[in-house]
Parts: C-alpha cells; sequence; structure tokens
C-alpha cells in the first residue's frame, strides 16, 4: 500500500509526513480548507483519497524547500491574515516590530500622512491602517504583480491605501508625509543565507540590497529628506548586524533623534530618526 491509502485519518496524515507538526498541521489545514483548531479536534476523522493526495502534494513540496506560506498562500502579519506569493518577501514576526514604532510615532486622533516604501504584500501599511483607520497612507513596489497582491490583501481588510507603482520615491508628487517607513532589501549580495532555507525561494529584488546590503537603505535614507514633513520621522528595517551602521548613517545625513531597536528575538531590527527640515 502507499502512503495515501495507509494514511486513512488526519493523525495519521499528520504523523506520517515527515515534517514539523506545526508545519503538516498548516499545510493540511489549506488542504481541507479549515483551522486548526477543528483539525485537532477531528485528529481521529477519515479523510477521503483525494483530499489525502491533496495533502501528500503539499507535504512533498514542503520536503522539497518550498516555503509553507508559498503553498498555502497565506501569512499571518500583525494579527492579520496576508495572502502572499513567490512575486512577494514573506511577512515576518521581527518586521512587526516596524509596526508597533510607527503608531508609537503616529499620535492617536491626529491626522497623519505615513508612506511605505516597497511594500510587497501590503503587510506593513495595512496594519497601521488596521490599527489606525484614519491614517492617510501611500504604499509604493516597483513591481505590479506585488502591488495587484497588496490591493488584494487591503480589500480583505477594508483597508483604504493607495498604491503607486513606482521605484522607490520615482512616481511620487510634490506631497510630504509624517511619517516614512520600509522594509527595504538589505541582505548583502554575497551572503551565504540567499542559498538556504526559504530565501532560496523568495524574489532576490525584495531581498538583495547592494554588495554591503545597505544600497537600498542609504537610498531611502537620502531621498525620504524630500519627502518628510518638518519633524518627520523616518524608520527603517535592517539586518542584525547593520544598526551601528544605521545609526551613523542617519545620523551623517543630519536625522536627529535617531535611535535603533531590537526586535522581540532580542536582536538590532529597526532604525528611526527625525528630518527636521
Amino acid at each position: 500500500m502507499n502512503a495515501v491509502e495507509t494514511a486513512s485519518t488526519i493523525d495519521g496524515l499528520l504523523r506520517e509526513c515527515g515534517l514539523p507538526r506545526l508545519e503538516a498541521e498548516l499545510l493540511l489545514c489549506s488542504s481541507l480548507g479549515c483551522e486548526r483548531a477543528w483539525l485537532i479536534a477531528h485528529a481521529e476523522e477519515a479523510i477521503d483519497s483525494s483530499r489525502a493526495r491533496s495533502a501528500h502534494a503539499r507535504f512533498a513540496r514542503r520536503r522539497a524547500g518550498e516555503p509553507v506560506s508559498y503553498i498555502t498562500g497565506r501569512r499571518e502579519f500583525y494579527g492579520l491574515a496576508m495572502r502572499v506569493t513567490p512575486e512577494v518577501l514573506i511577512p515576518r514576526p521581527e518586521t512587526e516590530r516596524l509596526v508597533e514604532l510607527a503608531l508609537e510615532r503616529l499620535p492617536l486622533g491626529a491626522p497623519a500622512r505615513v508612506l511605505e516604501i516597497g511594500t510587497g504584500s501590503g503587510a506593513i501599511a495595512i496594519a497601521l491602517a488596521s490599527e489606525r483607520p484614519g491614517l492617510a497612507i501611500v504604499a509604493t513596489d516597483v513591481c505590479e504583480a506585488a502591488l495587484a497582491l497588496a490591493r488584494w490583501n487591503a480589500h480583505d481588510h477594508g483597508a483604504e491605501i493607495d498604491f503607486v507603482l513606482s521605484d522607490w520615491f520615482g512616481a511620487l508628487g510634490p506631497e510630504r508625509f509624517d511619517l516614512i517607513v520600509s522594509n527595504p532589501p538589505y541582505v548583502a549580495a554575497g551572503d551565504a543565507h540567499l542559498e538556504r532555507g526559504d530565501l532560496r525561494f523568495e524574489p532576490r529584488l525584495a531581498l538583495v540590497g547592494g554588495e554591503d546590503g545597505l544600497a537600498c537603505i542609504r537610498e531611502i535614507a537620502v531621498c525620504a529628506q524630500n519627502w518628510l514633513r518638518p519633524n518627520g520621522w523616518l524608520l527603517m528595517e535592517h539586518g542584525y548586524d547593520q544598526g551601528d551602521r544605521c545609526v551613523e548613517l542617519f545620523s551623517a545625513l543630519g536625522y536627529t533623534d535617531v535611535a535603533d531597536f531590537h526586535d522581540l528575538a532580542g536582536q538590532p531590527r529597526a532604525c528611526a530618526g527625525v528630518w527636521r527640515g
């Protein structure tokens, strides 16, 4: 008998797939169209052969290294279910720190304009819009497929965001913003991590930031000065070993109140500074 025939129950499929339990559960949920709570409560329920084959196909893709989020087409970010495709970076828990830091710098009840550079799936902009529906948010990306996905995600969550096809700031008008936020490409071109794990499958355009990983961070930090209102904030994610260099860069460019912040794992993760204008 083959694996599909012998794994006749939910628990049997999960035990025999050769994957960590959580990953297996997420993949099986995507096959069955159910939530994990239902899966756990029905562990001994029989699975018909067609759905078992579908689950085994997903398990095989994961064993070959494909990210779970690309197989399921979903990823949770800041408590929100986001659609993801191989055209965009997979939203990560550490990037939620950017949302927290942005919200801390946007006074409650006060009108504000926010710009996200390189929005990808739209996760950061949509999280901000969900927390502060009154914000006027513009989000740019150079990839049309990414923007189409971001618009779809925004529609799912009722988020009012102006998505603009733009190479960084290139297609923007003269408007100014109270806060500019970005999770730019910041992996160095020769970094060995690019050939490991999920990064192998993610778009290089969203990952690689030049030879030292800081090229995009430098460009955004320079250009942002032309789109920030006086006393506006610039907030950018960076790599675990780039915090000191980002602080030096921001300070050298004339930003004030420059500080670096750690994520929940204790790693340096985001740099912030004020542009006095």
